[in-house]
């Protein structure tokens, strides 16, 4: 990867995310686009009512206008990453953002809802379904037609898998699956912009091994604008993501996974998000059959909450066990 448009994609991304949180809060408070705490949340998040909400805007436009510059400097720094043979490279690329917006949209209705038309729990859980397999699989069409016929899955440390007319039907899967649990990830604060900016950073450093240079400069601006989003996020927290932030997330992580035809690597790169989806769908089966409850709330982070965890605590011993993940999948690419 060219180290300079990684340093100035990086900058543009930091820069950006966390300016644009002295202009875009105060214009949230005076929207009154607070967020409503769920009844069924921790007692305690109740103070956290009427903190603005959406305030992933800023590291979506942080993170596309890093993008950008760092594929402009990348153009007269490493004129070799453009030769015409990559076509399909350059939209998957694309193609991903466009996905990662789409997500952020959707995420964006759901937050509309919720704050302006005081439904707490805005788009029904069908809605969202439907919504978010559409956008999944317009996705994996565009890249299709674009070239990318491949049915084979890469497992870490295990070898290839090929699905044949299975892989489409299980990469939506992967896509609706991994969106949801980065939202479900945002929960306590500073922990879904901690963790991705851990996954991002290993993301980055697969593109590097695996020579995808305009991926990993989607991995970088993604990380480095987390943090710009930290300044505001980090407990006490001034301003939350949002649906709208968290589903762009899960979007970005997707597309750079498929971006470098690695998305079975999300089970490691992306173990923290796997872990918390999980403990929801073990509460959920566990209840149903048994009438009890195996966490004491679920997704795990409030587990570890309600057993007397700080929200800082919890924030960095998740994103050390995403650093654990990442550094395996990074072996796993190396061993590829």
């Amino acid at each position: 990867m060219s180290g300079i448009a990684t340093i100035v994609a990086a900058l543009t991304a930091f820069v950006v995310s966390s300016l644009l949180g002295k202009k875009l809060i105060p214009f949230l408070k005076r929207l009154k686009y607070g967020q409503t705490i769920n009844d069924i949340g921790p007692t305690w998040h109740k103070n956290k009512q009427g903190t603005p909400t959406m305030g992933g805007i800023m590291f979506i436009v942080g993170t596309l206008a890093a993008l950008a510059v760092g594929i402009l400097v990348l153009s007269f720094t490493k004129p070799d990453a453009f030769p015409e043979t990559a076509r399909l490279e350059n939209i998957k690329l694309l193609a991903g953002c466009v996905m990662a917006l789409a997500y952020g949209f959707i995420g964006f209705t759901d937050d509309y809802i919720k704050v302006v038309k005081k439904r707490n729990l805005g788009l029904t859980a069908s809605q969202k379904t439907i919504m978010q397999f559409v956008v999944a699989i317009l996705y994996l069409m565009t890249i299709y037609l674009a070239g990318d016929h491949s049915t084979v899955l890469v497992l870490p440390f295990i070898g290839q898998w090929n699905l044949g007319i299975f892989y489409y039907p299980f990469a939506a899967l992967i896509i609706y699956y991994m969106v949801n649990a980065v939202n479900l990830t945002d929960g306590i604060d500073g922990l879904c912009a901690s963790v991705t900016f851990v996954c991002g950073i290993f993301l980055m450093l697969m593109c590097g091994v695996l020579h995808q240079d305009k991926e990993g400069l989607f991995a970088i601006s993604l990380a480095a604008a987390c943090i710009g989003f930290l300044i505001w996020n980090f407990h006490p927290a001034k301003v939350f993501m949002g649906d709208t932030g968290s589903m762009f997330l899960g979007g970005s992580v997707v597309a750079i996974a498929f971006g470098i035809n690695m998305p079975a690597f999300l089970a490691l790169v992306g173990i923290v998000y796997v872990l918390d989806a999980l403990s929801v769908v073990i509460q959920v089966i566990s209840f149903k059959l048994t009438k009890k409850r195996i966490f004491k709330m679920s997704p795990i982070h409030h587990h570890y909450e309600m057993s007397g965890w700080s929200e800082v605590k919890i924030v960095l011993v998740f994103s050390l066990v995403g650093v654990v993940g990442g550094a395996l999948s990074l072996w796993a690419t190396a061993l590829v």
